[in-house]
């Protein structure tokens, strides 16, 4: 704990962090409880749960979560770990199961969580103080998000916000087309910031560059928030109804924008047309551009007028983390005559991966004992240093709130 508290405090801002940041292990465990096992994280679109029954389950450091739709077709979250000897209930990463029974000893639970049945537990055992113990679950707009926290922070500041600005895009009609997750063998930081700057895509991401502006003013990311050239945009957007304006929470830790692509694109194709002709939005244009939406620490987002992706970063260790993308469309759309696959999901498969190529590459220079942190370019990192100033400020709260909590 000293070893973190001095790392942040010898922190050059406007500067890349020290090797120990994103090589310690100790500093990973730190990460994980006092960000990830605290904050509001994304899990999955709500879409993946088609039914009562379905589940899906998902892995953050030590815990082990499953996400079920009830049968009143509420999404509730649990520990995945059976109330008897610890046992995972849920051993696949999605399904569907009409009770949750524990592979074990076959006890039984609810899809609310309570415990149904268990074999001849005598006649003082009480089903009630065995259920499923919970995991602060909501789904907002369509998007599953949990906290691990006994107590939860505040959702509703970005809940009202999102579910004004994702109104035009019909997720709760959608389904996942495509998905694929990657193992970046680079620390989880080091992910989110090479997201947060287009600083490295003309020279690395040849596709995406059909379409995406590297312009930092496109994308909010030059400090100025509503720049310039993002304005007709947003007003033609939100002439339509759309809320576009570029908004950031207080602490920083979300962010919405909706930017125009390149010219007159409409989508993350090759040829910069749209890649489905059912879209799930109601957008009457299809050049609506894409709003980008983040959510520090576990999601960035691309909803544009013909279909979404969700990616989802998961810490794996102080130097792997996965990425989770999924591509998202109408649910009525039909592959192959609606959208192609391939051409839905070529850009970014392509950048998913030059994304891997480079973040490996930066964890490798850091690992080196010649590593020395450099300074951020105040026109193409604004947003690196953003995260970062966000990733400091959060430890060091949670190192004040155990210091007073102490007292």
């Amino acid at each position: 704990m000293n070893n973190i508290q001095a790392l942040l405090a010898r922190r050059s801002p406007g500067y890349a962090l020290e090797q120990a940041f994103y090589t310690d292990p100790d500093v990973f465990q730190n990460d994980l409880e006092a960000i990830h096992y605290q904050a509001w994280l994304f899990a999955v679109p709500a879409c993946e749960l088609e039914k009562s029954g379905s589940y899906v389950t998902y892995t953050i450091g030590a815990y082990r979560i499953a996400i079920v739709k009830g049968a009143d077709n509420q999404i509730r979250a649990f520990h995945n770990s059976c109330r008897h000897r610890g046992s995972v209930i849920c051993t696949a990463a999605k399904g569907h199961a009409p009770k949750l029974v524990c592979p074990y000893h076959q006890w039984t639970y609810e899809l609310d969580g309570s415990l149904l049945w268990a074999r001849d537990m005598g006649p003082n055992f009480d089903p009630k103080q065995h259920g499923l113990k919970t995991v602060h679950c909501r789904e907002l707009a369509g998007l599953v998000y949990i906290c691990l926290a006994d107590e939860a922070p505040d959702f509703e500041a970005f809940s009202a916000t999102v579910e004004s600005y994702l109104s035009p895009h019909d997720l709760a009609n959608s389904k996942v087309a495509y998905e694929s997750s990657i193992v970046e063998k680079g620390n989880w930081k080091l992910v989110w910031e090479n997201n947060r700057e287009c600083y490295h895509c003309g020279g690395n991401h040849p596709s995406l560059c059909r379409t995406f502006p590297d312009d930092p003013a496109a994308i909010g990311n030059d400090n100025e928030g509503t720049a310039s050239i993002l304005s007709a945009h947003v007003e033609k957007c939100e002439a339509v109804g759309a809320p576009s304006q570029f908004t950031i929470s207080e602490d920083s830790e979300w962010r919405l924008v909706r930017m125009p692509l390149l010219g007159s694109t409409e989508s993350y194709t090759m040829d910069g047309k749209v890649a489905v002709h059912k879209p799930n939005s109601s957008f009457p244009f299809k050049d609506a551009g894409a709003l980008l939406k983040y959510h520090y620490p576990s999601t960035w987002n691309h909803f544009m007028s013909d279909h979404t992706l969700v990616f989802r970063v998961t810490p794996i260790s102080a130097t792997e983390t996965e990425v989770t993308t999924k591509w998202l469309v109408h649910k009525d759309a039909v592959e192959g005559v609606d959208y192609d696959i391939k051409r839905l999901t070529e850009v970014w498969v392509a950048t998913n991966e030059e994304d891997r190529v480079v973040v490996e590459a930066n964890q490798m220079g850091i690992n080196s004992p010649a590593y020395q942190p450099g300074p951020y370019s105040p026109t193409q990192e604004a947003g690196v240093s953003q995260f970062v100033d966000w990733y400091c400020a959060t430890l060091s709260k949670q190192w004040a709130d155990k210091a007073i909590a102490a007292e």
